[in-house]
């Protein structure tokens, strides 16, 4: 009669047979002990027996090696260790492995031996690569079709005289931020950008330093917030440095946000220029920061003209920060 150990261990070798990844045991020196018969399959191990023994570490070169050692002496200090490089299989096809290692811990309580389980994520890491060089020629697209939209209005205006020699200038500072707004999207690992690198990207130009304090918590943006608080952002230090607190010598601008209530809260808060006084009419500045901001965050917008500065500030629920178009 077959015992309950024996089902066991015979569960265990189906298990250990059927997964694709290459479970292996390394004892506290690093040495290999044990490969399962499913991590010979994707190692190309013909023969375990002539690999049995050597020095893990050594399968790997540069950096794997160094992590490879780490993680010995992460297990036999009692802790996990995780990372990922390439090394090659026994037939010397180079992989990229995705590798766990953790203790075995003894009846003592102390690791007395090493679990180690890689996985090849080879073709996740192609398909990686294969995006990001389809996102850099998108990337690359945009960026040159905002150029020839440039071209195309300065064409278009070039006739108009001083005021639309006026105007080409704002449209071309406005194209300048979206494109600032893109490079930072592309700066990231995913379809996202960070909010304080977006508004310095865009005050940089300016030239202001420490003249805007910026202060806030992480915030990821999807490209629809992001195109949206570059636009503003723009348009509200192009009218400070033209009109409002930055065109004084003792002027300056805290710029600051926060999460509260379910919302992020952005301000804009101007100090120490001229004194304000609200406008006789809307210009398209106004209408363009409210638009971004209110339209396309699905938020509140406010702009109070105030005696000491300008204020604008945003409520603007967290799920649209990460919406979509």
């Amino acid at each position: 009669m077959t015992t309950a150990a024996e089902r066991d261990a015979r569960f265990m070798r189906s298990v250990l047979a059927a997964s694709d990844d290459c479970i292996k045991i390394i004892d506290l020196e690093g040495r290999l002990v044990f490969m399962s018969e499913g991590g010979q399959r994707v190692m190309e191990i013909d023969d375990f027996n002539a690999l049995a023994g050597c020095n893990w570490p050594d399968l790997w070169t540069g950096a794997g090696n160094l992590h490879a050692k780490a993680a010995i002496a992460a297990a036999a200090d009692g802790r996990s260790y995780r990372f990922q490089d390439i090394a090659n299989t026994g037939k010397g096809n180079p992989r990229h492995w995705d590798v766990q290692v953790s203790p075995i811990i003894g009846p003592d309580g102390r690791p007395e031996s090493i679990l180690s389980v890689s996985r090849d994520i080879t073709a996740l890491k192609a398909s990686e690569e294969r995006h990001k060089l389809l996102a850099a020629e998108l990337n690359h697209r945009i960026k040159n079709l905002l150029t020839l939209v440039q071209a195309i209005v300065g064409q278009t205006l070039r006739a108009g005289g001083d005021v639309a020699q006026a105007f080409h200038a704002q449209i071309s500072e406005r194209l300048v931020a979206l494109a600032k707004a893109q490079d930072s999207l592309m700066k990231t690992t995913s379809a996202e950008a960070d909010l304080d690198a977006l508004v310095r990207s865009v005050l940089k130009p300016h030239g202001l330093g420490e003249r805007v304090r910026v202060d806030g918590p992480p915030v990821r943006l999807a490209d629809r917030a992001a195109m949206a608080f570059a636009l503003a952002v723009h348009e509200l230090a192009t009218n400070a440095v033209k009109y409002g607190a930055l065109s004084a010598d003792g002027g300056r601008v805290d710029l600051s946000w926060r999460f509260a209530d379910g919302l992020l809260h952005f301000e804009w808060r101007e100090v120490g220029g001229p004194e304000v006084s609200p406008p006789t009419r809307r210009g398209f500045g106004s209408h363009l920061i409210e638009r971004a901001l209110s339209g396309y965050l699905s938020g509140e917008t406010k702009i109070a003209y105030r005696a000491e500065g300008v204020v604008v500030t945003l409520a603007a629920p967290i799920a649209a920060l990460l919406a979509g178009n």
